[in-house]
């Protein structure tokens, strides 16, 4: 619907939704990071030894899969993924008739599968904080963003769509 020439509404809305330093794969990566490290460190598991790789494997797979299929339906679209390029369209197919944040979504997954495949309570931890952070920071900086940049359109789609699931 909306043309890549389309600019913000006014002078106050964001040329990209993110532009900072708190951009989600930072975001995961640091806390993965993080994470490991404290593992490494003091090691404290929490998952039944025997469904560890299944269970954390099979959530791997699942977000690698849900990973690939939502930026797939932004190339698409023609709009770019990352937050830091000006987003072109809104795109309501695919993973994102369910939720408005398939890609966090994916990345969280990952970020759990990862926690339960090494069995460290640090990275489920570090997944929490991630969580947070892109839920109290960044969604809301983007969901700005899109209002001015798409305006009604944006609005439609959002109070159609979950923020989540």
């Amino acid at each position: 619907m909306s043309s890549a020439s389309q600019q913000p509404r006014d002078a106050t809305t964001a040329s990209v939704a993110n532009a900072g330093v708190v951009r989600p794969p930072v975001v995961v990566l640091a806390s993965l990071l993080l994470g490991a490290v404290l593992t490494v460190a003091r090691p404290l598991p929490f998952f039944p030894g025997v469904l560890r790789l299944p269970v954390g494997g099979l959530l791997v797979a699942m977000a690698v899969g849900l990973l690939s299929y939502s930026i797939r339906q932004f190339r698409r679209a023609g709009t770019p993924v990352p937050g830091n390029k000006p987003t072109t369209a809104i795109v309501p197919k695919g993973p994102y008739r369910f939720s408005r944040n398939p890609i966090y979504l994916a990345f969280f997954a990952l970020h759990l599968g990862l926690a339960i495949c090494v069995n460290s309570l640090w990275l489920v931890a570090t997944l929490i904080a991630a969580v947070a952070i892109i839920a109290i920071v960044v969604v809301p900086r983007e969901e700005r963003y899109l209002s001015g940049r798409f305006g009604a359109e944006y609005l439609e789609y959002k109070a159609s769509v979950r923020r989540w699931l």
